[in-house]
């Protein structure tokens, strides 16, 4: 039949072997497959406009944002856990707030400064309004492995997923400032040794960036975040991972072999040391 899907199936076809379709086709057809080679064009054409030094045209290669003129934040600008929003309510609204309100009175989050601070005031907190903040905290992590509120890891991945997107700096054309983003990557994956498990965050960018990466840009930092893959299906990561690896990996040095290799080492231990937590412990052989 001349349904829409089945011509751009054939398209496809008489585009890469059109020896072995021999049917006209209508000329305007409804597009379902996206140009495979869209992601590199974008790519070359981000390179070639940093190296001509052309206007600061912002283009975010197949990471599919678009970079605004002036960015809003920088991911380093509240380190310092910022006052609760708890603490921002009007004065009167809290003098009348009586019962069960009062009952659940939260804790300052700044004024947390030690463990037993924490276990004592623990169904107390209240997160900071600056995620980054969290990254640098250890309260605030422990906080994160004690309390599994899946607002707090939702308004952390969005956060991140957005940093990293935005500062990438093999993806963002104007962004040159590598070593500030080097310093982000480590504190990430500081907070992921930390909780001892990757964040999706950063798995998703991983997937999304490698296929464009050069294999140099923040190389160290790339590899550790690696070793943090959450546990998935060999087809996931044959395709996301190890494709954009194996192109790198044959020709590079050495050197570069050497550290995919030790980071994929890392990634297989990290596996294993979570399989041995979630094990059931009849069977500890």
């Amino acid at each position: 039949g001349m349904q829409s899907h089945l011509q751009a199936l054939l398209s496809l076809y008489k585009l890469f072997c059109p020896e072995l379709v021999t049917i006209t086709l209508p000329r305007k057809t409804k597009t379902y497959f996206k140009n495979s080679e869209g992601p590199w064009k974008a790519a070359i054409s981000a390179v070639r406009q940093r190296n001509q030094r052309s206007s600061p045209l912002t283009q975010a290669a197949f990471l599919g944002i678009t970079q605004p003129q002036s960015r809003k934040r920088k991911w380093n600008a509240q380190l310092a856990v910022p006052a609760s929003s708890a603490n921002n309510l009007e004065e009167n609204t809290a003098k009348n707030c009586v019962g069960l309100f009062s009952t659940k009175e939260t804790f300052p989050v700044e004024q947390l400064q030690t463990f037993p601070q924490l276990l004592q005031n623990i169904h107390r907190l209240e997160f900071p309004s600056q995620m980054g903040s969290v990254l640098t905290n250890p309260l605030l992590l422990h906080y994160m492995n004690c309390i599994r509120d899946e607002s707090i890891y939702l308004r952390l991945y969005y956060w991140m997923g957005q940093v990293l997107q935005e500062e990438c700096t093999w993806c963002v054309v104007d962004n040159t400032d590598e070593k500030e983003f080097k310093n982000f990557l480590e504190t990430v994956y500081k907070a992921e040794c930390f909780l001892q498990e990757g964040f999706s965050a950063c798995e998703e960018f991983l997937y999304k960036s490698l296929p464009l990466w050069d294999g140099s840009s923040c190389r160290p930092e790339v590899l550790k975040l690696m070793s943090w893959i959450p546990l998935s299906s060999f087809s996931e990561i044959k395709s996301y991972l190890y494709g954009p690896l194996a192109q790198l990996f044959f020709t590079s040095s050495i050197y570069f072999k050497c550290s995919v290799l030790e980071s994929l080492k890392q990634l297989l231990q990290n596996w294993l040391n979570c399989n041995i937590i979630h094990m059931d412990p009849e069977y500890d052989s």
